[in-house]
């Protein structure tokens, strides 16, 4: 073992360093667990390399969720855009009346901006009630493992069917017992 501050070849039994006397037991300690253990994963640079989809899954939030909160942003971004196409609509109404004409008429179509976010909100809506709806359901058949056939094995004796003969299973009984008892042989003419 080396002291880690001076790099004196220390045995093992030392508390401290004979050159420069640091404590010697935290690098027994660190070399008894196995190195310092450091989890990369646990910092930020293993969060900025992870995927979004990573970084959800992390966090708990299923596509179910997902989809749900797509919807909610969709109602909520389209709601502003009404509101917004509603207040430029009447806004520019009112600004128009004092310019000239020229320009009013400019000012007054400026309303139709609003039903961009509208249009963004339907859209996202859409994309959540039916697109995101159809993702979610492969992700699940993706989860799920398809049914395995059952294992076919070679039947237990209790499996075995019971015998259609009163006395038992017989070699020459089950054959015999489904053949006409006296049937005259048939000649077939020449």
């Amino acid at each position: 073992m080396f002291c880690p501050n001076c790099g004196t070849q220390a045995t093992e039994g030392l508390k401290f360093c004979k050159q420069c006397g640091a404590n010697l037991r935290r690098v027994q300690g660190v070399m008894a667990q196995g190195g310092g253990g450091f989890d990369w994963s646990k910092t930020w640079v293993a969060e900025m390399m992870m995927s979004e989809e990573e970084r959800e899954r992390q966090k708990g939030v299923t596509p179910g969720e997902k989809r749900l909160n797509e919807i909610k942003a969709g109602v909520i971004t389209s709601a502003i855009g009404l509101s917004v196409t509603v207040f430029l609509y009447f806004f520019m109404d009112s600004v128009a009346a004092f310019t000239n004409p020229k320009e009013a008429e400019l000012i007054r179509n400026l309303w139709l901006s609003g039903l961009i976010p509208l249009v963004i909100g339907l859209a996202i809506i859409f994309n959540g009630l039916f697109i995101s709806k159809r993702i979610v359901e492969l992700r699940r058949q993706q989860v799920q493992p398809p049914p395995q056939p059952l294992p076919l094995g070679a039947p237990t004796t209790g499996q075995l069917a019971e015998p259609s003969v009163p006395g038992g299973f017989s070699v020459t009984e089950q054959p015999t017992s489904r053949m006409p008892e006296h049937e005259p042989a048939r000649r077939e003419p020449h």
